[in-house]
């Protein structure tokens, strides 16, 4: 198996990007690697770490996507960037799995063009793994289709069930959508329309409108909304527990009772934090596409990517766009 790295993407630089590389060989000995962005550097800080060089290989690219940059121009201008060369080699055969920590706009032009779209998909979406109580749902959309109809939203539910079934275990995974209130007939003309169509839908298991305050206490598997509200939710999440985390810390600077507490609850801390740690994901799926396209967070630490890498081999060996083909292909049939 081989998994095709953004060497240049992320805020962090090649240095991380390439730590969380030796990090994904370390952890995981039945893959190999290629790293694709400007040979000169990648050669330079991968000779500061210890590796498997029969199992990582350097594929130069002269060009980078930058974070600031107008995503579809910079695809269409920088065609031998890291990003375009990388989803190449995937789009021929000659990479299993695409993972970037860089520019979000950018991969999802990318990918689009170098990956198309499955027959029967509508639009694609990003889905990421969310953490809940008690169990992890799947979230989406995050972000790739911000403009959206309620047969994309519906579409969405079934792609995002097909998620939970094959990557999280789920039997039968229930599904809700992401609404401004739990009744029927809530919400604006998108969700009512979403809603309409999701309670009719015979391929998914639909349990009606779920709030946001409610979707981490566990009662479903997966949520759907469309990229604009996703991503909100999704950043807005990660924010708030850096906050919780950061005013921790400062009572416990400014409390000696506390810091002697805070010996004791340690072990438990730790837990909560790996639990709301993003990194700890890997990164979201772009979900629709004839190949797998990771998108690691933009602030990406080496475990981050690791887990990234993690996410691609795992959507690899589950054999998920094959799947995720054969429902669409299937659910055309009957429609027909």
């Amino acid at each position: 198996m081989k998994i095709v790295v953004d060497g240049m993407g992320g805020d962090r630089g090649t240095s991380e990007v390439l730590k969380g590389v030796r990090l994904a060989l370390d952890e995981m000995p039945e893959i190999e690697i290629v790293v694709v962005g400007k040979e000169e550097i990648i050669k330079k800080e991968l000779s500061k770490h210890k590796y498997d060089e029969k199992r990582l290989t350097v594929v130069n690219a002269d060009e980078v996507i930058e974070m600031t940059d107008e995503p579809v121009s910079a695809v269409k201008k920088k065609k031998n960037s890291s990003m375009n060369i990388a989803l190449e080699l995937v789009k021929n055969g000659e990479g299993d799995a695409f993972v970037s920590a860089g520019n979000t706009g950018a991969l999802i032009s990318a990918s689009q063009l170098k990956l198309r779209r499955i027959k029967g998909v509508l639009r694609p979406a990003i889905a990421t793994v969310f953490p809940a109580k008690g169990r992890n749902m799947v979230l989406m959309d995050v972000g790739a289709t911000a403009d959206t109809k309620p047969e994309f939203i519906n579409q969405f539910a079934i792609i995002g069930s097909k998620f939970a079934e094959e990557i999280l275990h789920r039997e039968n995974p229930t599904v809700a959508l992401l609404n401004i209130g739990s009744e029927d007939g809530k919400g604006n003309e998108l969700t009512r329309g979403a809603h309409e169509l999701m309670k009719e839908n015979k391929d998914i298991n639909f349990v009606g409108n779920i709030e946001s305050r409610d979707m981490m206490f566990g009662k479903v598997d997966v949520v759907v909304t469309d990229g604009f509200t996703g991503n909100m939710v999704l950043k807005t999440s990660e924010g708030i527990a850096k906050y919780i985390f950061e005013c921790l810390k400062e009572e416990i600077k400014n409390s000696f009772l506390a810091k002697i507490g805070v010996f004791f609850m340690m072990p438990a801390l730790k837990r909560i934090k790996k639990k709301l740690d993003s990194s700890e994901y890997g990164g979201a799926l772009f979900l629709g596409l004839n190949g797998i396209s990771i998108k690691a967070h933009g602030n990406s630490d080496a475990n981050g990517i690791k887990n990234a890498i993690r996410v691609a081999k795992e959507f690899t060996e589950n054999r998920f766009v094959e799947k995720l083909k054969d429902m669409i292909s299937s659910q055309e049939e009957k429609e027909c």
